[in-house]
């Protein structure tokens, strides 16, 4: 059996949809884990790589016909994309438009290629994180989602991460944060669905791409208290690399800094504790009316 055919019936065994099974996604993945033809599985490797460089490795190694340089575009949207969405992969927070913007394979998916897809590697992944199937599959079996935002009605696209982020606003922001403004919240398909760029600018924001802010800002101009919450479904905890992204895109905003993961439900929140960064904040929907303080000396407030 082929590399190709291996690698594609472990996307398949994970729940990838079939438009993600493709020959170039497949090959986006094995050139990043460095399995070439004669390569080892137990040897795959999760090393920083440019989408230019997977492309060079991917027509040296297993193309016969040699993909085109403007397929890089093809590549991040059609296959890392969906990718990033499963943890298959992960961004070293550069903008993307930086010559240094690199991605690498996720520890948890290394560990799946280098078991060659066992069925207990593969319980293992998906044990903590949900199957991209799912995950798509709830966008399109669900209702958008009514949503007021500083008195304005919009409306969120479905899934279970812009409920929770519906949840953040409706249910958290009034007990935590009462008389906090909200300056920013993402759509998974509209992208920003609010944000305040006049505010957040004069707070200070470096503004870039979508996918380095919050889910949610929230400001309270009174006790210039700012709440990055992040709502987490399948990736995306307040651990110590995601602070050090958010110190980088707030390094000139003077405002007191709250950090805060929000979980729908506990058991979401035990398959992070261990990732979760000290002097941060957990809120889960399920018990809205209580926080777990990450933090020995103060309760909910800003560090440093």
């Amino acid at each position: 059996m082929s590399n190709v055919d291996k690698i594609r019936n472990i996307l398949i065994a994970l729940g990838v949809p079939e438009k993600q099974q493709n020959d170039l996604c497949c090959y986006v993945l094995l050139v990043m884990a460095k399995i070439y033809p004669k390569s080892k599985w137990e040897c795959a490797q999760n090393e920083w790589i440019r989408i230019h460089d997977m492309m060079s490795y991917i027509n040296m190694f297993y193309r016969e016909t040699p993909y085109a340089e403007n397929t890089r575009e093809t590549v991040r949207k059609n296959a890392l994309h969906h990718f990033r969405t499963a943890a298959f992969v992960e961004d070293n927070g550069l903008a993307t438009n930086s010559p240094n913007y690199r991605y690498r394979l996720t520890a948890e998916f290394l560990t799946v290629l280098k078991n060659k897809g066992s069925e207990e590697s593969v319980k293992g992944f998906l044990k903590k994180h949900e199957s991209l199937k799912s995950i798509y599959s709830s966008k399109k079996d669900k209702q958008k989602q009514a949503l007021s935002v500083n008195g304005l009605q919009l409306t969120l696209s479905p899934g279970k991460h812009n409920k929770l982020q519906k949840a953040i606003v409706e249910d958290f922001a009034p007990r935590f944060a009462p008389n906090a403004k909200c300056l920013y919240v993402g759509d998974t398909t509209e992208k920003d669905l609010v944000k305040d760029v006049e505010t957040l600018k004069k707070l200070g924001f470096a503004i870039t791409l979508h996918d380095k802010m919050p889910d949610v800002v929230f400001y309270d101009e009174k006790k210039d208290w700012l709440y990055f919450v992040e709502a987490v479904t399948s990736v995306g905890p307040m651990d110590p690399k995601r602070l050090v992204e958010l110190g980088n895109l707030t390094k000139n905003v003077k405002a007191g800094k709250i950090f805060v993961t929000a979980f729908l439900d506990f058991g979401t929140y035990k398959k992070f504790a261990a990732d979760l960064a000290w002097d941060t904040e957990v809120w889960i929907a399920d018990m809205p009316e209580h926080m777990i303080h990450l933090n020995g000396d103060k309760f909910l407030g800003p560090r440093g």
